[in-house]
């Protein structure tokens, strides 16, 4: 089987890479990436040189190269985006160039070349905003998204993952081309570019610098260790209907603040090192999901918890350090980071 993962030197996509080729002994991996300011070969650096593996450096919104690469492709795990809420507050035009045309040109080649399964690789975001509740008290055990939720997106951001969403789902009931939607929860674990929460709060701590949290530092997400994202990717392409939707999340709801708390701890770091900056424009209180579809119609479940999960994170980025340094000097000298 040959299988394309665009945006496969990102985060969530390295990683997918690697468990294709650990996960499956007979798979040809083709990675596609452009290799914008959180894309680096050395997320790959392990697997580069595989004989299974051929790297690809292109844009999504290129459709003779799309259509060049994927030629011979079963199967397309979609990853490719611009994906930082705040940068996309900043300038929305990348991620409306990205997600939805890049997503729209990637389709169209899939239905035109007869490619087996598209499997969309989505946010929570999509669905807006639930109700704060606290999950030291038991909140967790409240209202969740499920893939029924109707999309509310409220960033730039969210707002071109669901164009990209209802494009494809759109694929499957006009073109008939086998589509699957994944939504998870937020990801965590190795090879996350230094922007996100958790890899930044490692480096502000490790610097002794005060972790900067948006506003009262109660914003509740839900969160995945990146392996079990990626193990469920890999279930609903094996086993998941065609058109439908199915959710991944952690069953670990946490606030920003607790996940703080929980690095310094990890560090040795002092408590005194939390710090609260200015909240920014439209942030989303709380997201948890339902996972009970992933469940009950892929037998998957997330294996890794959250304390264990984060302690191996820290751990890593705490040996990593100059890979940290080098992508962050990467993504400056390209004029993005």
């Amino acid at each position: 089987m040959r299988y394309l993962v665009t945006g496969g030197a990102g985060f969530i996509g390295s990683n997918l890479v690697r468990l294709l080729l650990k996960e499956r002994p007979d798979a040809e991996v083709v990675t596609l990436d452009a290799l914008t300011y959180a894309g680096h070969l050395l997320n790959l650096a392990d697997v580069r040189d595989s004989p299974r593996h051929r790297f690809v450096h292109g844009d999504v919104c290129d459709g003779a190269l799309v259509r060049d690469t994927m030629a011979g492709v079963d199967v397309v795990f979609h990853l490719a985006a611009e994906s930082h809420v705040d940068r996309s507050i900043v300038s929305d035009a990348p991620f409306v160039r990205t997600n939805v045309l890049g997503t729209a040109t990637l389709l169209a080649a899939a239905a035109e070349l007869g490619v087996s399964r598209f499997v969309q690789v989505s946010t929570d975001e999509v669905y807006g905003e639930l109700p704060w509740e606290d999950p030291e008290d038991g909140g967790s055990a409240g209202s969740r998204f499920t893939e029924d939720t109707p999309l509310a997106p409220r960033s730039p951001y969210s707002a071109t993952k669901a164009a990209a969403d209802h494009l494809a789902l759109a694929y499957h009931t006009t073109h008939g081309l086998d589509v699957i939607v994944t939504r998870s929860s937020n990801n965590y674990g190795a090879y996350q570019f230094p922007e996100k929460l958790i890899p930044v709060l490692i480096a502000f701590a490790l610097r002794d610098e005060p972790l900067p949290l948006y506003g009262d530092g109660l914003h509740v997400r839900d969160w995945i260790e990146v392996d079990d994202h990626c193990a469920g990717i890999l279930a609903a392409e094996a086993r998941g209907v065609p058109g439908r939707v199915y959710n991944f999340g952690g069953g670990a709801e946490r606030t920003n603040l607790a996940v703080a708390r929980a690095i310094l701890g990890a560090l040795d770091k002092p408590s005194s090192l939390v710090g609260f900056v200015a909240d920014r424009p439209g942030h989303d209180r709380r997201y948890a999901v339902s996972f009970e579809r992933a469940r009950e119609e892929l037998g998957w479940e997330p294996s890794t918890g959250f304390d264990e999960g984060l302690k191996r994170t820290v751990d890593w980025y705490v040996r990593n350090r100059p890979w940290s340094e080098a992508v962050l000097g990467e993504a400056a000298r390209r004029g993005r980071g």
